[in-house]
């Protein structure tokens, strides 16, 4: 049997190995070409003097910068570093390794390029005015790792100015994956999502945008009973009501939820919930055990706070949680926004779409919870994994035909070519990079010691 102290080890070993093998490959991201070149003479194709031709076709029909660049499938990952993963504010330099890191996922799972930029600015409207400069370079905005509540304003200001998507991968990215997993997790325990009582544990990015996507999947406001450091939300708690039109999210939330009036803190907000959504510190000692206890029957339990959820799994579980889930890849039920953000930018490209809404999330969440399905699921197995890369292909599919039926695509294309197209270019991304591999171009980790 596995002793607890085993488990420990074992979590600590990917902060061991990063430690050891990012200095060794200098990063995880590089540039290649993506176009033929025979010889020297290509290069007055590819640039002076042939490049003149399409910059001209483009100046007289802008739109033709998405045929003639690689604007339509290159992206930007923005962060200014205000809130790296569980880290908090560690500045642009150290959340580089993250958005290198994301631009590496989009790459190999979605085939997707993209560029990880780190702004040294904290000002939100510094940072607002970044990004509008760049929009000419990328065909979608990727924001990453950026403190609440600016990180809500940033969002909210940039969609309603740039004419390409723009999304929060905190927010939005993981709400799709916690509504997949919560809905084959209901499946497995024979609860129904739209009657299920919900705790949500931190009331940062992540809940925000949990809070709002299980209203469009249906869920009633006042099922849901949201918590942060100060406690349950509800319409007495004064310290937000003070802020609200910077907190204008959680004020909503204190407004709109806990239709039962609970207060208190975590305990109470746990006692007698089906589900668990927790987001908050990186501790394990955050939710405790015997307040999993007291939750209802056949509880379900994310605790996904990283790199160290609120609870570990093992804890959780012997406290009677039926289904338990972490943001960690180490442990079973992994909820990490890497199982939609490559595929859901995927279909927002090959469709040009100008927006990401919340019914292109929700379909992209719907079309994930069925793919585990249809290979079947269990308390331990509740979502794809990251290795299922047939799953991609078929969520930016998914996500590319609700951006058309909502008039958001510029492009039309049926299900067979969207999946034919996003097939392809993923193939290309793993497959490329395997054979990198193969020939030693990309050298393989040196062994320990």
């Amino acid at each position: 049997m596995t002793t607890r102290e085993e488990l420990l080890a074992k979590a600590a070993r990917p902060a061991q190995e990063a430690l050891r093998l990012h200095p060794y490959y200098r990063g995880k991201i590089q540039v290649l070409p993506k176009c033929a070149i025979r010889g020297l003479a290509d290069f007055a194709v590819w640039y002076t003097p042939g490049v003149a031709a399409p910059c001209k076709a483009i100046q007289a029909r802008p739109e033709l910068v998405w045929e003639h660049t690689n604007k339509g499938n290159l992206i930007a990952v923005i962060s200014d570093g205000t809130r790296v993963l569980g880290l908090g504010d560690i500045g642009p330099h150290a959340g580089l390794p993250v958005m290198e890191g994301k631009a590496l996922l989009f790459k190999y799972l979605g085939g997707v390029d993209a560029v990880a930029l780190c702004l040294a600015t904290k000002d939100p409207d510094e940072f607002v005015r970044a990004v509008e400069l760049l929009e000419p370079s990328f065909g979608a905005i990727n924001l990453e790792d950026i403190a609440q509540p600016k990180c809500f304003r940033i969002l909210d200001t940039l969609r309603g100015r740039l004419g390409i998507p723009v999304w929060h991968d905190d927010q939005q990215g993981t709400a799709v994956v916690v509504l997949a997993g919560l809905l084959n997790a209901l499946e497995v325990v024979g609860k129904d999502l739209r009657t299920a009582r919900i705790a949500l544990i931190g009331t940062g990015a992540a809940n925000v945008a949990n809070y709002r996507l299980l209203g469009a999947a249906g869920v009633p406001a006042g099922n849901i009973v949201a918590c942060d450091s100060g406690g349950i939300l509800y319409p007495g708690r004064g310290d937000i009501e003070v802020q609200s039109e910077a907190f204008a999210d959680k004020w909503r939330i204190c407004l709109e939820s806990n239709a039962a009036g609970a207060t208190g803190g975590i305990e109470q907000a746990l006692a007698g919930a089906d589900v668990c959504l927790a987001f908050s510190r990186p501790d394990s000692d955050t939710i405790r055990p015997e307040w999993v206890r007291a939750m209802a029957p056949d509880a379900v339990v994310f605790a996904c706070a990283n790199p160290v959820p609120e609870i570990w799994p093992w804890d959780a579980a012997a406290a009677g949680a039926r289904v338990v889930a972490t943001g960690r890849g180490d442990f079973p039920n992994q909820v990490n926004n890497s199982l939609a953000f490559p595929a859901i930018f995927r279909g927002v490209l090959d469709v040009r779409a100008r927006s990401i809404s919340d019914g292109m999330a929700v379909a992209a969440a719907e079309e994930l919870a069925a793919c585990a399905r249809e290979r079947g699921i269990r308390a331990d197995s509740i979502l794809p994994t990251m290795d299922e890369w047939a799953v991609y292909p078929r969520v930016a599919t998914a996500v590319g035909l609700q951006a058309q039926r909502e008039g958001l695509a510029h492009l039309s294309l049926d299900r067979d070519a969207l999946m034919a197209r996003a097939t392809q270019l993923i193939r290309t991304a793993r497959e490329s990079t395997e054979a990198l591999m193969r020939d030693g171009l990309i050298p393989a980790p040196p062994a320990e010691g």
